[in-house]
């Protein structure tokens, strides 16, 4: 499971649930917008302090985050699959 790629699935969400374009949320936390849309593609690797941050901003706990979706159990699964 690709961990940047998982937690910028679940930020891409909630910011959405929220009602957040990538560039207001930039707007209020002070991340630029292009340090947004990379963590969205999973192509930044946030520090621990930079997700409670980001989870701030949303309003969330950090620890939804990084909680599993179900693209991460299905890929999990399929690690499963090829190991058996």
């Amino acid at each position: 499971m690709d961990m940047r790629k998982l937690v910028g699935r679940n930020f891409a969400r909630l910011r959405k649930e929220k009602d957040f374009t990538q560039e207001r949320f930039a707007e209020v936390s002070g991340f630029t917008q292009q340090y947004v849309s990379g963590l969205e593609r999973g192509k930044r690797n946030p520090t621990v302090v930079t997700l409670f941050h980001l989870a701030a901003a949303l309003g969330v706990s950090h620890v939804d985050l990084i909680q599993p979706d179900e693209e991460a159990a299905g890929e999990r699964s399929k690690a499963a699959r090829r190991k058996a």
